[in-house]
C-alpha cells in the first residue's frame, strides 16, 4: 500500500484517474526529469536519471491497477479466479502473491497477516481465495507468470 500512496502521490492521481490523465502527467514528469537536461551537473543528472526511473515505473505500476485496465482484463481475471486452482502463493509486506495453474501470477494489495494465516491454515486454499481475496482486494496481473502446464 505504501508503494501504491507514493506513486500516486508523485503523479498526483487519485484511485479513480483515467489512463488519458496518467499518461499525460507521465509524458510532463519525464520532460521535467529527463537526465539529458542535466548534463552540466553530474549530480543533478544522477538525481535525474534515478527520478527518471523511478516515473517510469510509477506509470507502468499506476496502469497496470487502473480502472481501466482492470475492466480491460476482468474476462481473463474472472476465468482465472473461477477455473483455475493454485499452485503457489507467498506474502511480501502487505503483498500476497498468487501463482494459478494456468500460469499466470497476480498480486494483491493489502493482505494482512491474519488473511494470509487463512490461506495457509484452509484446507482447500483455492475455496479461501474465492471467497477472501480474489475480489475484495486491490490487485494486479505480475510480469512473473509461468509457462501454462
Amino acid at each position: 500500500m505504501k508503494r501504491i500512496n507514493e506513486y500516486r502521490k508523485l503523479f498526483n492521481a487519485e484511485a479513480d484517474t483515467d489512463l488519458k490523465q496518467l499518461k499525460t502527467t507521465y509524458r510532463n514528469l519525464v520532460k521535467e526529469w529527463h537526465p539529458d537536461k542535466f548534463q552540466q551537473d553530474d549530480e543533478k543528472a544522477a538525481e535525474a536519471k534515478q527520478k527518471s526511473l523511478q516515473i517510469i515505473d510509477a506509470y507502468h505500476f499506476l496502469v497496470s491497477i487502473a480502472p481501466e485496465t482492470k475492466e480491460a482484463n476482468l474476462a481473463e481475471y474472472t476465468t482465472t479466479t473461477t477455473e483455475s486452482g493454485i499452485v503457489d502463493f507467498k506474502l511480501k509486506g502487505l503483498v500476497l502473491e498468487v501463482t494459478f495453474l494456468d500460469g499466470t501470477t497476480y498480486e494483491y494489495f493489502g493482505v494482512t497477516k491474519h488473511v494470509y494465516q487463512g490461506l495457509i491454515n484452509s484446507d482447500k486454499p483455492y475455496r479461501f481465495g474465492k471467497r477472501n481475496i480474489f475480489n475484495s482486494f486491490l490487485y494486479r496481473k505480475s510480469k512473473r507468470d509461468l509457462e501454462p502446464a
